[in-house]
């Protein structure tokens, strides 16, 4: 059995509904960029499955996921030192404790 783009399509989609439950329904400032980085992650599988079997011949695809991955690189390295600083004041990641920072 040859695995085709009905089937990459389908797990993309399948990733990306998790790691929307995931960043909806967390508490967890930790495992909401986890889902968040699981949603980029199928985002990157869409557009290489897209480029490999719609334009083979160019690699536009690859290059965007490419992209991807260094602007979620950044993203997450950011995310983390916010998630340092709550903790340092607050002594907790949870986010329900991040409502008190807005004054």
């Amino acid at each position: 059995m040859s695995v085709g783009l009905p089937h990459l399509l389908t797990l993309s989609a399948l990733l990306f509904g998790i790691g929307m439950y995931g960043a909806l329904s967390r508490k967890s400032a930790i495992m909401v960029l986890m889902s968040l980085e699981l949603m980029a992650n199928a985002v990157n599988i869409n557009l290489v499955s897209l480029s490999r079997f719609v334009t083979p011949e160019s690699m536009d695809g690859q290059f965007f996921a490419v992209f991807s991955m260094v602007v979620s690189a950044a993203e997450i390295g950011l995310g983390l030192a916010l998630v340092l600083a709550i903790y340092r004041r607050l002594r907790s990641v949870e986010l329900d404790a991040v409502e008190e920072l807005k004054g």
